[in-house]
């Protein structure tokens, strides 16, 4: 009895610790996308991650290309990743902390101030987010990077369109002319021949199937990069 029991301990002291087993992730970087987002290869698989707890302006708004270009920086191609996962978000996107060499990517790019903390889903950070929030504060005491606009406007209003829109759409040229999706609060209306969600959280080209669809401004996603009222054409 004495014996088994002993074993029982043995086994229980060298078994891993289950929840370190799900949801910690190894792997390499296949790109960047914006300056939140990348993908992953783990265990042979191309993963979409989203930067949990942080969110960076989208690329048509001031500060978002520099943020992309900061993200690709800290991770280029082929760069080994720890991921702390949080959840598998609606779009199937792994929301996500990333660790390069130990160090917190995602507190990286907010103590920079490339981004900002994304205080609606903070909660997925609970043992780090005052190190995120003191972090935010220095950068933005600091003027650093988005904080040294004038009047920032938070990723989240810019996607929801709170800087208004533009009443003339594009004249665009369709190969075939999709029918209105039908207008519920789920779709953006700077898509109106598809239905997206508005946001968040932020999506980009490869979270969608549609291609070559019309974008009116304020385009909360920046799927028409190269703004002529197409959007994800490739």
């Amino acid at each position: 009895m004495n014996r088994f029991f002993a074993l029982a301990v043995t086994l229980t002291l060298i078994s891993p610790t289950p929840l370190l087993a799900q949801t910690n992730q190894t792997g390499t970087v296949i790109s960047t996308g914006d300056g939140d987002t990348l993908r992953v290869q783990v265990n042979g698989q191309p993963i979409t991650v989203r930067l949990a707890c942080a969110d960076a302006p989208e690329s048509t708004q001031a500060g978002g290309k520099e943020a992309a270009t900061r993200l690709s920086q800290f991770l280029p191609k082929n760069q080994s990743v720890q991921l702390r996962v949080v959840e598998k978000d609606r779009y199937g996107r792994t929301v996500a902390e990333v660790f390069k060499n130990g160090q917190s990517v995602n507190l990286q790019m907010v103590q920079e101030g490339r981004a900002v903390v994304y205080r609606q889903y903070l909660s997925a950070c609970t043992a780090t987010k005052d190190r995120y929030l003191q972090a935010e504060a220095k950068a933005k005491q600091r003027k650093l990077a988005f904080w040294s606009q004038a009047n920032p406007v938070m990723p989240w209003d810019f996607r929801a369109g709170k800087r208004g829109t533009s009443n003339a759409a594009p004249t665009v040229n369709w190969l075939s002319t999709p029918q209105p999706a039908a207008q519920t609060s789920n779709c953006s209306p700077a898509y109106p021949g598809v239905c997206i969600p508005p946001g968040p959280p932020d999506l980009d080209c490869g979270d969608i199937p549609e291609r070559r669809f019309q974008v009116v401004a304020p385009d909360p996603h920046g799927f028409d990069r190269d703004n002529d009222g197409v959007g994800c054409e490739s």
